[in-house]
């Protein structure tokens, strides 16, 4: 018996802005009542890691501006 899930691990997307534009895919495609019942629950799972990606990029982003700041380069 295989003990692999059969779900593949999508890849992490490479910007902010790729996980931002598959993110309203989704969210589209769920609006558009165009996802069926099998897909759902992979497409909600993904949505949840592109929010914690985008999150993460954003936090960073506000920390580095946060250091620019303290630094005296921006005010």
């Amino acid at each position: 018996m295989n003990t692999k899930s059969t779900m593949k691990k999508q890849p992490q997307p490479l910007s902010y802005t790729t996980a931002y534009a598959e993110l309203q895919q989704i969210v589209s495609e769920i609006q558009e009542e165009t996802i069926n019942l099998d897909d759902l629950t992979a497409k909600i799972a993904r949505a949840t890691e592109l929010i914690s990606f985008c999150r993460d990029r954003l936090r960073m982003t506000e920390e580095e501006v946060a250091k620019l700041t303290d630094v005296g380069y921006l005010k």
